[in-house]
């Protein structure tokens, strides 16, 4: 059995690479004049699905979450994770590392964050999502059914025998991301998008703007509602 500390460190570590491949690959895209610049949505999608790949192997030892939202959904389908210590564990290494790697990749990018040609709202979609229509409501659904997607096909990962391990969750963020991630940016993970959120605000960038803290919980609250959502039906078509 894995214990707090070592879920604490495995989690932490693992989300931190997600937010640094994550953020990173978002950052080459859109920032002025980085050798990727306007490389496209789709590049976006694949370089969040190897941050993911990346992420999950380095987090191996605690069975990489990297997401509160996978956490929730593991527990309301019924699986233990080893008693409310370990539960705080996993969500404290997730939301702290999400920080730290968003840190890294501001550091990686910083002359680029500070150049005159990159807009505030460039920078913002660094480190957190934010709707292209904003609707409240419809932006709400949209990452409540991205959430269910992912968290539902990663426990239907743990009942087939493919083999794929960390590529098929790789895959999977990807193919969300290509088919649901355009109205809101797919945040589908609060830590990936509240602790960047937090470094955001805090950290010297110049004219940076806001950091959109009226958005803020939508990509917190629909991703662990559709995590526990995906959790619940998991056990009704005999994934669990």
């Amino acid at each position: 059995m894995t214990g707090t500390g070592e879920i604490f460190l495995s989690e932490l570590m693992g989300t931190a690479m997600l937010l640094l491949l994550g953020c990173g690959v978002v950052a080459n895209v859109v920032l002025a004049k980085s050798k990727g610049f306007d490389g496209g949505f789709l590049m976006i999608n694949f370089g969040w699905g190897l941050a993911v790949f990346a992420g999950v192997y380095v987090a191996y030892k605690s069975g990489a979450h990297l997401n509160p939202a996978v956490t929730v959904g593991l527990l309301a389908s019924g699986q233990s994770l080893g008693g409310v210590l370990h539960v705080l564990a996993y969500l404290a290494g997730q939301f702290l590392g999400a920080f730290v790697g968003a840190v890294l990749a501001w550091a990686a990018y910083r002359d680029h964050f500070d150049d005159p040609e990159s807009d505030p709202g460039a920078k913002l979609a660094v480190f957190s999502t934010g709707p292209a229509i904003s609707r409240r409501l419809s932006n709400f659904v949209t990452e409540f059914i991205a959430t269910i997607v992912l968290v539902f096909v990663v426990v239907a990962f743990g009942k087939t025998p493919s083999g794929l391990g960390p590529l098929a969750v790789a895959l999977l963020v990807v193919g969300i991301g290509a088919s649901l991630g355009g109205p809101t940016g797919y945040a589908i993970n609060p830590a990936r998008d509240l602790s960047p959120r937090i470094a955001h605000a805090l950290l010297p960038i110049k004219n940076k703007g806001g950091s959109n803290w009226s958005y803020a919980w939508i990509p917190v609250v629909a991703p662990l509602a559709g995590g526990a959502v995906a959790g619940l039906l998991a056990p009704a078509v005999g994934f669990v």
